[in-house]
């Protein structure tokens, strides 16, 4: 068994700037659909909760890079975070690059920050 661990922080501003500037361009490239459409549901708050997602993925990925060949075998989208029926975030990874791996993942976010912290067993 490997233990990895990924953290990662980012400014809120700065995510709300891309999505406001490139649109679903960058939505779609960084988000899956699920993803955008609990964003959205989350109305005056939707930008601390994409960012939390991004923050959360940037984690993901440096957790599981020693696992992948180079850092474009897995895409954004490859890995989706969502939440369970009690509000936890849960990961499930898209890829058959990365198997038999669990993730725990912990978001957090206020107006202006959002951080992330992932522990993956292998």
């Amino acid at each position: 068994m490997t233990i990895k661990t990924g953290t990662d922080i980012i400014e809120v501003n700065r995510i709300k700037e891309c999505i406001e500037n490139t649109g679903d361009k960058f939505l779609e490239r960084v988000f899956t659909k699920n993803e955008i459409e609990y964003c959205e549901s989350k109305k005056a708050t939707k930008y601390e909760h994409y960012a939390a997602r991004f923050a959360g993925k940037e984690a993901i990925f440096k957790a599981i890079s020693p696992w992948l060949e180079d850092k474009f075998s897995i895409s954004w989208t490859d890995a989706e975070i969502l939440n369970d029926s009690q509000g936890r975030p849960f990961v499930t990874i898209k890829t058959d690059k990365i198997k038999n791996v669990n993730i725990d993942i912990s978001l957090s976010h206020i107006k202006d920050y959002a951080i992330a912290s992932v522990v993956v067993v292998y």
